[in-house]
């Protein structure tokens, strides 16, 4: 396979032919592209692969970086292999650590294995470069049956024959099989170009997915126009392959399919957000409405809140900047509660700037910012005109519960009763708080009734207060006394 870039080359606007540097590629890209990588070559370690923290939400990688590994016993448990990136900035080198892999196992040939992989990780940034032994693990059995096989180039061919015989045969052992053939062939499609198309009972959908999953563009682009009845399904798989090669894969469907169902799509955008290619994600969404058969006007929400909810905050963020409101204003209601909850004032506030429509969310965003004590985020949303329903009486409740009635004031104003919300709110259980802040609206309410008497309806004028609340004791009688407790 060729080797993972680091950088994006584009064909020159004046000569198709030649290419252009066109900055980095993110780091969640390239990671996604490796541990898809090492996935299909039956190369994960079983514990983890995962990609330090530093490098997430767009980060780029450096220009010039290069990525080396170190394998070696952890301090408590298992084995590690540290992948780092180092690169030069002002003259001085600089190392980070870019992610980490970890077996359990504390054996020698769990060393070894945890070797070939890091060795797998070097080759698939930077080739093979040249000749080099490939390598088996076997290891149903318990030690020390587990081991690592070295195969010469006539085993290897042998292995790989009884491979494919028993890929025909057994179903059941079709991934794995693949991913031995890939880990010694480099791909399935080019051992069965090398041996002369083996008589492999395989269709055409089933070619065109492994020429997706190996990286062969071209086998791929003979293959698809032959299955336009399974478009949904390569969009799907193509959309999933993380790297440029993917993404060309994406393109060329998008061009040449006239119309894919809003599910399949919807699912491909999804799969696209998981590769951590923000590019590709960006122009599946802006070009949804051409490709789709029928109108899917929640699908750019829908895929912001995949991106959301899996820690691709980068791409959210990015897709927001780019819908317009009436995609935003389609969007599930429970992406802004999202951002409420994880505190990210930038994204609600766009979102509630865009029109988001949070509905019955709307009580759980108020329930979180004043339960956090992040009054002043919630004020801030509400003063860019997040929409609380007149009759949500529960969003004004668990502001006053929480003790904020500087927010709940600003609930009031977008026109609930607060009468009515008195009578709703009568057996609910109250916090040592409630006291205070009903106390604090009383004398914003009664402001309010006393300006609208005056001068005429203002912005709070739409609270209403029934003539029994004049004063202060009839309003504690309302809640402690005789007229019943709010």
């Amino acid at each position: 396979m060729k080797p993972i870039e680091l950088e994006r080359w584009e064909p020159a606007p004046d000569d198709p032919r030649r290419k252009v540097y066109a900055g980095q590629r993110t780091a969640q890209e390239v990671f996604e592209e490796l541990r898809y990588r090492l996935e299909g070559m039956g190369y994960l370690p079983d514990e983890y692969l995962f990609m330090d923290r530093e490098w997430a939400n767009g980060r780029e990688i450096p220009r010039g970086a290069e990525i080396f590994c170190i394998t070696d016993y952890g301090g408590s448990e298992g084995i590690y292999t540290d992948i780092s990136l180092r690169w030069y900035q002002d003259g001085k080198s600089i190392i980070e650590s870019f992610a980490t892999g970890k077996t359990l196992g504390e054996s020698g040939s769990d060393l070894d294995r945890m070797y070939l992989i890091a060795s797998a990780i070097i080759k698939a940034f930077q080739g093979d470069r040249g000749t080099y032994a490939r390598y088996l693990r076997l290891g149903e059995q318990p030690e020390p049956e587990n081991m690592i096989l070295h195969l010469n180039p006539a085993e290897q061919r042998t292995f790989i024959n009884a491979l494919v015989e028993q890929r025909e045969r057994q179903e059941q052992a079709m991934s794995q099989t693949e991913q031995l053939l890939r880990r010694m062939t480099g791909s399935i499609t080019a051992y069965m170009d090398e041996v002369g198309q083996r008589p492999l009972r395989l269709s055409d959908y089933d070619r065109a997915v492994l020429a997706i999953r190996d990286g062969e563009f071209d086998a791929f682009c003979s293959l698809y126009p032959k299955v336009p009845d399974q478009a949904d399904d390569l969009l799907i798989e193509a959309a999933g392959r993380p790297g440029r090669t993917g993404g060309n894969m994406v393109r060329a469907l998008l061009s040449a399919v006239g119309r894919f169902s809003p599910e399949a799509y919807l699912t491909a955008c999804k799969r696209a957000v998981e590769t951590g290619d923000s590019q590709r994600v960006r122009t599946m969404v802006e070009e949804a409405e051409s490709h789709l058969s029928e109108p899917y006007p929640s699908l750019a929400g829908e895929v912001i809140l995949h991106a959301y909810a899996n820690d691709r905050k980068g791409i959210a963020k990015d897709l927001i900047g780019k819908c317009s409101p009436e995609q935003i204003a389609a969007a599930p209601p429970i992406l802004l509660r999202q951002a409420a909850a994880s505190l990210d004032f930038q994204t609600a506030v766009t979102l509630v700037d865009k029109g988001i429509q949070p509905g019955d969310y709307a009580v759980d965003v108020l329930h979180t910012l004043t339960g956090q004590h992040q009054e002043w985020m919630a004020e801030q949303l509400l003063a860019h005109g997040m929409p609380v329903g007149p009759d949500n009486y529960a969003a004004l409740y668990v502001c006053i519960n929480n003790g904020m009635p500087g927010v709940a004031k600003l609930v009031l104003d977008q026109g609930i009763d607060f009468d009515k919300y008195r009578a709703w709110a009568d057996n609910k259980p109250k916090s040592a708080e409630y006291e205070a802040a009903m106390e604090a609206l009383y004398g914003y309410v009664t402001e309010q009734k006393n300006t609208v008497q005056r001068d005429g309806p203002t912005m709070g004028g739409n609270v209403s207060m029934s003539p029994h609340a004049d004063d202060r004791s009839t309003l504690k009688n309302a809640q402690f006394g005789t007229e019943g407790r709010i």
